[in-house]
């Protein structure tokens, strides 16, 4: 009886850490997991095939439009064509001083060969800003479609505090500037640039004033020597003169 009941007890215990120590499935992810708000930012979607027997043919990304980008630009990707879709916005963008109408609001990738077999992952880089001020993070929800015809719906966005959702969405956290980057700290660098204009200016001011000094004295020197060689000239003749009363 001990016997079967150590075995069954062991059995359960090699079912829980099998089922514990099976990895949890990837999901369509982008990376970095965060950005510089006010800022530009390449970010990139990373797919993996979760299939062992179809691959993936298709990615949808939507990208909010709650809060809209001015611009988003996909890096071509070698096998998959790509298409931008733009929508109107109700309140117009103003981005250096220009007001635009509509933003993209999916970007859509299609495999024009195999796509993403088993076994591997695919990447597609977008470069895309001016990221928002005002949100903490942007939710990117994704459709994965296999050659199957099954897609997968990346669309679940995560709670912080909360377990990962089954499907969740690709999350770009969005966090302060960092000190001294372009989008932090540009009065306190535009103070130094002045006080560094300030200083070259009194620097060329002294050196104005050196050469000043400079000329000045080539010009003393000059006259000095131009007098002398008069001075000698006119004793030398007055000698002569001396010499020719002296014999007549």
């Amino acid at each position: 009886m001990r016997l079967r009941r150590l075995a069954v007890v062991g059995t359960l215990a090699a079912g829980t850490v099998a089922l514990f120590a099976t990895p949890a499935l990837a999901h369509v992810g982008v990376q970095p997991g965060q950005a510089e708000k006010g800022g530009y930012s390449v970010v990139t979607f990373k797919v993996p095939n979760e299939r062992d027997d179809a691959s993936t043919v298709k990615l949808e990304v939507t990208v909010p439009t709650d809060h809209p980008l001015a611009s988003v630009m996909p890096q071509p990707v070698p096998g998959w064509d790509v298409k931008v879709t733009r929508t109107k916005l109700d309140t117009p963008l103003e981005v250096h001083g220009k007001k635009i109408n509509e933003a993209v609001s999916k970007v859509t990738w299609t495999a024009d060969g195999k796509g993403i077999e088993p076994g591997t992952f695919q990447q597609f880089p977008v470069s895309m800003g001016q990221l928002p001020e005002d949100a903490d993070q942007l939710v990117f929800k994704a459709l994965q479609t296999y050659d199957n015809k099954e897609v997968v719906r990346w669309i679940e966005e995560p709670k912080e505090g909360a377990p990962e959702p089954e499907s969740p969405a690709p999350v770009l956290k969005l966090v302060e500037p960092a000190e001294g980057s372009d989008h932090h700290g540009s009065d306190a660098a535009k103070g130094e640039d002045a006080g560094r204009d300030k200083d070259d200016d009194a620097g060329k001011a002294e050196e104005s004033a050196d050469g000043g000094d400079e000329d000045g004295t080539d010009t003393t020197a000059r006259v000095l020597g131009i007098a002398g060689i008069v001075i000698g000239a006119a004793g030398t003749a007055f000698g002569a003169l001396a010499l020719r009363r002296r014999s007549a």
